[in-house]
């Protein structure tokens, strides 16, 4: 299949990331998922609506999986008060500083109602209570429900709505940088898309298996599933990368810069990658002169650290794009960074052959 253009390419990843897809509600990515490669690979799906897409080169095996989760951060609707405010659960790791002011989408059966998160006003708190961080506890979601019935009723809201962040995507910095939510992990589901689309033609060894995973946010719970099904002799999991080039930033903790290049981890909270499969992308990316950001991450896990456990072990390796603002309505990626990590994955892809897989657990 052709690749596509640079301005379709920013069209897909708008796409991707505009799309609502919540912890548990990941159908909509799925479908998309499904459309920009159902030409190449007839998607089949696990117990828990991860999508899955097998396309054979050469040889049967090996297999290599790529991971990229479908879900985002957001909410669930846990509450409705009686004057019609909405108390809320997170979905993924939020930190409370981030949250309030912002609006959000509560996905009804009869449709999306616009809110925004809120608190009571600082203006009416006590002195002393003005500089404390408000907890998620003390917020709740403005609908403009008159009351708990006009919210039930006439908005259609129940406990259990997903609710997503609203925040629109834009293009910064001279067109470079792209502004969205949902980044994490987006950008790995279009990484597996394009990984499709450039190797249509088969002209590889082994076999292919893209999986759009469910519920990575609140658990890993969708690679799990899935790499039960695929029996991966590889995993490589798509993912972003906290860019730490920001005032106040640690590179003891974050030494990614945004514009950098693409980003490999070396460890993370589930898993230190598989050493043999880790050089072969340090030594591809100074072949190929794509630079490589090397980078840890102490306090998060990826998909990577579920299928490594299966099928007696599988090498596995994390890829990631890295984005400033993970975990918040709205992150920066650079496109430029974007293509060359595609570049490498694609480049990697083609290398692991039954011999070279082979090797990494000789």
């Amino acid at each position: 299949m052709n690749e596509i253009t640079r301005e379709e390419r920013v069209a897909m990843l708008e796409e991707l990331t505009q799309a609502p897809g919540v912890p548990g509600y990941e159908m909509a990515v799925a479908d998309l998922m499904r459309d920009y490669i159902g030409d190449v690979a007839t998607p089949t799906y696990d117990g828990l609506g991860s999508v899955i897409f097998e396309l054979r080169g050469r040889s049967e095996s090996p297999r290599i999986m790529l991971a990229g989760h479908m879900d985002e951060v957001g909410f669930m609707v846990n509450r409705i008060t009686s004057e019609g405010f909405i108390k809320f659960q997170t979905l993924g790791g939020w930190w409370d500083q981030v949250l309030l002011g912002h609006r959000v989408t509560v996905m009804t059966r009869d449709g999306d109602r616009v809110g925004i998160i809120g608190s009571k006003p600082p203006h009416i708190l006590e002195a002393k209570d003005r500089d404390k961080l408000v907890r998620t506890k003390d917020m709740f979601i403005d609908v403009g429900a008159r009351d708990e019935e006009d919210a039930r009723q006439n908005m259609g809201i129940r406990v259990g709505d997903p609710i997503v962040p609203f925040s629109p995507f834009s293009r910064m910095g001279g067109g470079d940088l792209l502004l969205s939510k949902a980044w994490d992990d987006r950008v790995g589901c279009a990484l597996i898309i394009e990984a499709f689309r450039r190797l249509g033609d088969r002209d590889f060894p082994g076999t292919l298996v893209g999986v759009g995973t469910v519920q990575e946010e609140v658990g890993l719970r969708g690679a799990q599933t899935s790499a039960e099904l695929v029996k991966p002799d590889v995993g490589i999991a798509l993912e972003v990368n906290i860019a730490g080039d920001v005032p106040g930033g640690d590179k003891d903790k974050a030494g990614d810069e945004l514009r950098g290049g693409p980003s490999l981890l070396v460890f993370d909270k589930s898993m230190v990658p598989n050493r043999p499969l880790r050089d072969l992308v340090i030594d591809l990316a100074g072949e190929k002169d794509i630079p490589l950001q090397v980078s840890l991450m102490s306090a998060g896990a990826t998909d990577a650290g579920k299928i490594q456990m299966h099928h007696g072990g599988v090498p596995s390796v994390v890829l990631g794009v890295p984005t400033r603002y993970i975990h918040a309505q709205a992150g920066i990626i650079s496109l430029d960074v974007y293509e060359q990590t595609l570049d490498l994955l694609v480049e990697l892809i083609r290398r692991l052959d039954a011999e070279r897989v082979a090797s990494f657990t000789r």
